[in-house]
């Protein structure tokens, strides 16, 4: 049966129009087709081509195409239109792979090049038309939710032993279906070789997968299995993500992946495992400190904390963590509906002001420049971050003179 594709705005937009006539043989290729098929978002558009990169490249430039050569070894392309980016890659073939790199031959063939892509629904092309060339079966997978490999479960894992975690994670955004029993046992026998992979390629995945609507079924796959524990060590237990997944669902709030690590991490040795994850997956500095803050939660934090303390916990913590806390926290606990809305509405709105002295008041009264200028201000913003941030600015200045005095430290 013929599949065809509606043209879709992202077909006809001017920008891939004159991509797709400068190229002459072409067709999108993979997420792009299959989000297509299933009506989800479109993100990156990809392209494959018969031609080689030189002529991919030759026939860009001709065009007034900006042509960059980001992968030029495997065949990749960027062709950048009126700055928006598309990835055009030759058809290829694998001619050795090590579980993490693969050395390839080009190939006019786009049989042989669905062969070497993991799984069925990713091996998609489709013309300018909306024509869908379908060598593997793919259309029918995707369109079941069934995330099968292409061919051999475990010969493509061996290949690249990344597809152990985009099994799961492809799975957790489009499966409909059970986890294929070959697949699951072929992930099982080879998840040592996830100790190959970088740690940038396994948080990238990783993160992915735990921003899926709902990624409990996958992961209690995972734990069974072992390859769970392979990446986040310890994760075992996970119904506190359980109960943030169902709390972000009802709150109708977007996944936040790094938050939903937090909440996977082994409440008895979270800031331990913390360490091991940001070293092993070469996490940003922003994502390490986020994720430690986390992990080494105030146990201060309660679901029922009043809004007094609530309002000096945000101050001191900063808005950011605070929240993740509070969320962390909320999961922790077995409360109603009612129960977890109620005290998200009563400390959405918690207003923490700033602190209105500077190092320079202190100095105003005397105080040589040194350490002993902040131990004055520490003091005065204790003081006042315990007694409810008054506003009352003589008061404010009574304290700063006696903490002067006193040394009150």
């Amino acid at each position: 049966m013929t599949t065809r594709l509606e043209l879709q705005p992202w077909m006809t937009q001017p920008e891939t129009v004159a991509l797709m006539a400068a190229l002459g043989e072409a067709r999108f290729v993979g997420g792009v087709v299959r989000n297509a098929l299933l009506d989800k978002p479109i993100t990156d558009i990809d392209i494959a081509t018969p031609l080689r990169p030189e002529k991919v490249a030759e026939r860009l430039q001709a065009a007034g195409i900006k042509a960059v050569p980001t992968g030029i070894d495997h065949g990749t392309v960027t062709a950048v239109v009126k700055g928006k980016p598309f990835e055009v890659t030759t058809l290829r073939r694998d001619v050795a792979t090590d579980g993490r790199h693969a050395v390839v031959a080009f190939t006019t063939d786009w049989a042989l090049d669905a062969q070497r892509r993991d799984f069925t629904m990713n091996a998609l092309y489709a013309d300018a038309e909306g024509n869908v060339f379908d060598t593997v079966g793919g259309v029918e997978d995707a369109l079941a939710g069934r995330v099968r490999f292409v061919g051999d479960a475990q010969t493509r894992i061996r290949e690249d032993y990344l597809r152990i975690l985009r099994l799961f994670r492809f799975h957790a955004w489009y499966g409909q279906t059970p986890l294929d029993a070959d697949a699951l046992y072929a992930c099982e026998r080879e998840k040592a070789g996830l100790a190959k992979l970088s740690g940038e390629r396994i948080a990238k995945e990783v993160l992915k997968l735990l921003e899926a609507e709902n990624p409990i079924p996958v992961l209690i796959a995972m734990g069974k299995i072992g390859v769970l524990e392979e990446i986040v060590p310890g994760a075992s237990d996970i119904m506190r993500l359980r109960r943030l997944a169902a709390i972000d669902a009802a709150r109708g709030a977007a996944p936040d992946g790094l938050l939903r690590l937090a909440a996977l991490l082994p409440s008895d040795r979270a800031v331990l495992v913390a360490q091991v994850v940001v070293a092993r997956w070469k996490l940003s500095n922003a994502q390490k400190e986020r994720l430690i803050a986390a992990a080494g939660a105030s146990k201060d934090i309660a679901p029922f904390t009043d809004r007094a303390q609530a309002r000096r916990l945000k101050y001191w913590l900063g808005a950011g963590p605070w929240q993740d806390q509070l969320m962390l926290a909320l999961a922790e606990e077995t409360c109603a509906t009612e129960q977890w809305r109620a005290i998200l509405a009563a400390t959405d709105d918690l207003d923490v002001p700033k602190f209105p002295l500077r190092g320079e008041d202190v100095l105003a009264r005397g105080v040589s420049p040194g350490p002993q200028v902040g131990k004055v201000l520490h003091a005065v913003e204790t003081w006042w971050v315990e007694n409810g941030f008054p506003e009352d600015a003589t008061l404010l200045a009574a304290r700063l003179d006696e903490a002067v005095k006193t040394d009150a430290i």
